[in-house]
């Protein structure tokens, strides 16, 4: 079983962005002791994922989830962010599944979401977001921060108005939205 004490491998040069993602949003789950590692999926499913993408991790196994999860479980945003992700990715092979449950499960957390998934920036997580979501990203159009993005995606899907203003421009929230994002 991992554990928080273990050392997660480094990122090695040419890793790709998913593997880079996957690997923070575990070691995230693992320093803050986080079971399962990554919401709604079965441990099989993502034991070959990672080592698919050659991704190791010291010990001989992990807790993922159980399968006993349900969407509803924890009250929070989580079954619509994954469903939100899910129709947007680009090449929906395993890993690219993993990956939006990897993302889900970090916007669940209470820092910027590149902090939460473990990534050295904005930046990365935007390219990753380009990359692996380029119809949802290209609707960022004022470089939003991702959570608030998602979440106004997940508003506008839900035909809930959220918005203070009629444009960004003109609302008093507008350095919430888009204002740096600091480590």
């Amino acid at each position: 079983m991992l554990n928080p004490t273990d050392k997660l491998p480094s990122m090695r040069l040419g890793e790709d962005l998913c593997a880079l993602a996957l690997r923070g949003v575990i070691g995230q789950a693992l320093k803050a002791g986080r079971q399962p590692l990554i919401r709604g999926l079965p441990e099989q499913r993502l034991q070959a994922v990672l080592a698919t993408l050659a991704i190791p991790f010291p010990g001989a196994g992990f807790a993922a989830d159980t399968g006993a999860w349900t969407p509803d479980d924890d009250g929070d945003e989580f079954a619509d962010l994954l469903d939100l992700l899910l129709e947007n990715l680009a090449l929906p092979d395993e890993s690219g599944i993993c990956l939006c449950h990897a993302i889900a499960t970090a916007a669940m957390g209470a820092d910027h979401l590149w902090q939460d998934m473990g990534l050295p920036s904005r930046t990365v997580l935007s390219d990753l977001l380009r990359e692996h979501f380029p119809v949802l990203a290209a609707k960022n159009v004022g470089d939003m921060k991702w959570k608030k993005f998602f979440y106004r995606q997940l508003c506008e899907r839900a035909g809930v108005p959220i918005c203070k203003a009629p444009h960004c421009a003109e609302c008093c929230d507008r350095a919430l939205c888009f204002g740096p994002e600091e480590g």
